[in-house]
């Protein structure tokens, strides 16, 4: 479950396009929505399309794992995963609230989220059911491509002691052909 939110948190990359900073400290992923269209009200977004995204997972550890699905992650490792999306003008121009969150919006909280000159670094922590889980997100962005390094970890309830560590590479490959989501 953990890892399935992370990798939706990285659209939040696709969506931080834009050339005012923002800077924000113990926010809901709601407020980081609002300040990153309020910075790019002057049309300077993401670039619409077919964004083409490369997931390498470098590093998974969760305690008391069944062998055979460690076995399973273990043999994920260092191998880069590739999938396609569309991105259409209204997505690009209106990021919703989970793209901030992972889906975990109303769980969720940024202890930090600086957006800037090509450069986000943000940390979120989400509470859900006894546990906590803290998630980081660094790395760079444009219009058309991004390169971002998430780690997290869990504290309490099942994903105690979780950890891990992905990269995401993503480029925008031109205009959506109705075949993306592979």
């Amino acid at each position: 479950m953990m890892k399935h939110g992370l990798v939706l948190a990285a659209p939040a990359l696709l969506l931080c396009g834009c050339n005012k900073g923002v800077d924000m400290k113990n926010a809901s992923a709601s407020e980081v929505a609002d300040k990153v269209k309020a910075a790019t009200a002057d049309g300077q977004f993401v670039s619409p399309g077919r964004w083409e995204s490369t997931m390498t997972m470098i590093d998974m550890s969760m305690p008391g794992m069944p062998p055979e699905a460690a076995a399973r992650m273990k043999g994920m490792m260092g191998k880069p995963r590739t999938f396609t999306s569309c991105l259409t003008e209204a997505e690009a121009k209106k990021p919703k609230e989970d793209f901030f969150a992972g889906g975990d919006g109303g769980n969720c909280r940024y202890d930090h989220f600086t957006m800037s000159g090509g450069v986000i670094d943000a940390s979120m922590s989400c509470k859900e059911a006894g546990a906590m889980r803290t998630m980081t997100m660094k790395g760079t962005y444009s219009p058309d491509r991004y390169h971002m390094a998430v780690a997290a970890t869990g504290n309490g309830g099942t994903g105690a002691g979780m950890s891990m560590k992905m990269e995401m590479d993503a480029k925008r490959t031109g205009a959506c052909t109705g075949k993306e989501g592979g």
